[in-house]
């Protein structure tokens, strides 16, 4: 007997059951007014629409400026109706541009440098004054002859101090083929990019989070903090310019490197370029 009360409770919730609008009403419970009410509100679709060709033509309004600029068509509608339209049309804008994203080489196809002026490498070093404010240093570097061509310090990492010290160098050394950098924004920068494209240089840029990548720079970034930053004491901007300008020149012209014999980096690259070649207008050696 009990499988048969089950079924006739099966059976009696699958039944429809119709009642009146009257009994429904009370049974929720609701006002038969609002059954029987029919919006009157015109339809959105068309607000939608205009909404949306708006924000396709002017990519940088928000749902305010949409909303002024509708007013003045003649939309009798508010600002919250505007905002729910602009959110249901997926218009949300972003407040923040996304960074500019730059593809790093594959590191089994890069390949040493063979002779100078075909592959620089490139970074920012921090330090600062003795009264505690920070000032950069950009580092420069020929991967092949180990010749420092720039070591500019300047008092904020922009990408314009980046290309100011890259025109400085290039007038004493000449521009290179190749320019080894990381993902940093000063050097993803469209000024940065530009100026390789006018002077002909590719920018090969590192993966995130491989410094080993750009190795050479780390290594000589080394030699910078122990030999020249470490051992100084800076009293102005120009102080610090003078002293590691001093002791880039001695770097390239007196410091013996083990990598190249023992050899200052300034013999090697007269003895790849001659002495006339290696200096052109005021010379790497200034």
């Amino acid at each position: 007997m009990t499988p048969a009360r089950g079924r006739e409770t099966v059976d009696f919730a699958r039944t429809a059951i119709r009642v009146s609008v009257r009994r429904a009403c009370r049974a929720v419970p609701a006002p038969r007014s609002t059954y029987h009410n029919r919006s009157r509100r015109p339809e959105q679709a068309f607000l939608r629409k205009r909404i949306r060709e708006i924000a396709e033509t002017r990519v940088r309004y928000g749902y305010r400026r949409i909303w002024v600029l509708l007013r003045r068509e003649g939309w009798s509608v508010n600002a919250k109706r505007v905002y729910r339209l602009y959110k249901l049309e997926g218009l949300t804008m972003r407040h923040k541009p996304p960074r500019r994203r730059v593809a790093a080489k594959i590191r089994d196809a890069r390949s040493p440098a063979t002779g100078p002026r075909q592959i620089w490498a490139m970074d920012w070093m921090y330090d600062q004054l003795f009264d505690g404010r920070r000032i950069w240093v950009l580092a420069v570097l020929d991967t092949w002859s180990r010749v420092c061509p720039v070591l500019w310090v300047c008092r904020t990492a922009t990408a314009w101090e980046v290309t100011s010290a890259l025109d400085r160098a290039v007038g004493r050394f000449g521009a290179p083929k190749v320019i080894r950098v990381d993902q940093g924004r000063q050097f993803t920068s469209r000024e940065l990019d530009l100026w390789a494209y006018g002077h002909g240089v590719t920018l090969d840029f590192s993966r995130p989070g491989k410094p080993t990548d750009n190795a050479y720079i780390e290594s000589f970034n080394a030699r910078v903090r122990a030999e020249c930053l470490n051992q100084s004491w800076f009293l102005e901007l120009d102080d610090a310019r003078r002293k590691v300008e001093d002791w880039r020149v001695e770097y390239n012209e007196v410091r013996p490197h083990s990598a190249i014999g023992d050899r200052p980096p300034i013999a090697l690259l007269c003895q790849a370029l001659g002495p006339p070649e290696a200096s052109p207008g005021a010379g790497i050696l200034t």
